[in-house]
């Protein structure tokens, strides 16, 4: 998901705004990579879903893993650390490669924790995440003029393919 970020100047001068609280316990857990504008490595990402696990020293444990160009590509699994940089939980530090963390800010989550925008300052990279792999229209619809209103490019965000059946869907992270 959030792979990759890299160091980027950023083109917006005013912080993106978050939610004002975050139930860190509700947020952990699967989420399907419903749409993003995504890094280089996510490009052709298929089946992508980012989990989380927060540890007893309050970081947070990230996986997230995709199918590469094809539902049956070569299966990619990332292993970044989130760090929680503000008390409404909703600004973070995803790290890939240490010292740098890369900003990682939770514009968006719905009351039942079900669907969510994970979004940066710089505008460069967004991602659409619900629990299911699919939304309703209506749903992402909406999701997808908040992205909007974040001040996106619609025009560079793409669906994530997700393809499923009863024996592939992981269980829920723990």
């Amino acid at each position: 998901m959030a792979l990759a970020l890299g160091v980027s100047a950023c083109s917006n001068t005013q912080p993106l705004a978050t939610v004002d609280d975050v139930d860190l316990g509700r947020f952990m857990g699967d989420w399907y990579v419903v749409a993003n504008i995504p890094t280089r490595i996510e490009q052709g990402a298929h089946n992508a879903i980012e989990s989380y696990r927060l540890d007893d020293d309050g970081t947070v444990a990230t996986t997230f893993t995709f199918r590469d160009g094809g539902f049956d590509g070569e299966l990619k699994t990332y292993q970044p650390r989130g760090f929680v940089r503000d008390d409404s939980n909703a600004v973070w530090g995803m790290q890939f490669v240490w010292p740098i963390r890369a900003e990682y800010l939770i514009a968006y989550v719905d009351p039942a924790y079900t669907q969510t925008i994970i979004a940066r300052s710089a505008l460069d990279y967004v991602w659409i995440m619900a629990r299911t792999p699919e939304l309703s229209a209506d749903d992402y619809a909406r999701l997808e003029r908040r992205v909007s209103d974040l001040g996106y490019d619609l025009g560079k965000l793409q669906k994530v393919p997700q393809r499923w059946d009863a024996a592939t869907v992981p269980s829920p992270a723990k």
